[in-house]
């Protein structure tokens, strides 16, 4: 798959806090690329490096295969904070300032009001909007002069689960377009249901970069049970393949390399004379990873 965005060795200094260290990535077209870390991970700063507004120590980073970085600007949508929109005035008024501000994008406000979900709404003034209204109206904002690529810097920060909701679908949406996404967040479960890649930072560090099921998909576990536990155990560990296997109120969780999915596992239990009375797949999730890692 081609990459829209690739980092190399991107480090950031601040005095002598070190804020990012030799963090590189490639981010595929056609991606909803999430970057997860807790408060103080450098994804922020990051952000910052990328839509050049501020200057890595060391490392770089190219954008659409190497274009020079101000024609690549104008391909590139973003929120980094929302935009200080009148609160007296329409979202389509807002919008014609913001394009003006931008010198682009000032044709662009009916459709961009659409993509968002607020045509019905733009003659409404802001200040009438919920949350997830205004925060759809931030990221019309950064749909304006059809860019290719939207950065979004936390874009369900402080919203309810409804706004949340809102947020997820317009992303999922808009990818759908064609967009390529890249979303700097905390929120795991929610990034979870929306990006295709991540990458994990952790005090400046990646730890772990990727498509989101490859990155989960290492540690899913089988969970079976059958009347003769031990016996269960013991041909269990016979099976190759398995690379773990823990007992826990009356049940295996088992851990396998390929070739050691409930379907095998299944296959061999029967093979060895067990029945299994119960076989699921348990997939981690993004959160339980993000833990694991950063913990």
């Amino acid at each position: 798959m081609k990459s829209i965005l690739s980092i190399q060795n991107i480090s950031k200094k601040y005095g002598f806090i070190q804020a990012l260290k030799d963090v590189s990535f490639d981010v595929p077209e056609g991606s909803v690329y999430g970057i997860l870390g807790p408060n103080g991970s450098g994804k922020t700063t990051l952000l910052g490096i990328l839509l050049d507004v501020l200057i890595a120590s060391a490392g770089s980073y190219q954008w659409f295969g190497g274009i020079h970085s101000e024609d690549a600007r104008k391909d590139i949508g973003s929120l980094l904070e929302t935009p200080n929109f009148y609160h007296y005035m329409s979202a389509f008024d807002n919008l014609e300032i913001t394009a003006r501000i931008r010198g682009k994008g000032l044709d662009d406000r009916i459709a961009v009001l659409k993509q968002v979900g607020l045509y019905e709404r733009r003659n409404s003034n802001f200040q009438t909007f919920s949350l997830g209204m205004k925060q759809r109206l931030a990221i019309g904002a950064a749909l304006l002069g059809k860019p290719r690529v939207l950065v979004l810097d936390e874009p369900t920060n402080g919203l309810d689960p409804a706004g949340i909701a809102e947020i997820r679908e317009l992303i999922k949406n808009l990818n759908k377009d064609g967009y390529t996404i890249i979303i700097a967040s905390h929120l795991l479960d929610e990034v979870e249901k929306v990006c295709t890649h991540v990458a994990i930072l952790k005090k400046g560090n990646l730890l772990l970069q990727g498509p989101v099921d490859a990155v989960l998909n290492n540690d899913d576990h089988v969970e079976v049970r059958a009347a003769d536990m031990a016996g269960l155990k013991v041909v269990l560990e016979q099976m190759p393949g398995i690379r773990k296997i823990i007992l826990a109120d009356n049940t295996l969780s088992v851990l396998g390399a390929a070739g050691a999915g409930p379907q095998d596992i299944n296959a061999y239990c029967i093979s060895k004379g067990i029945v299994l009375s119960h076989l699921a797949l348990k997939k981690q999730s993004l959160e339980s990873k993000f833990m694991e890692l950063t913990k």
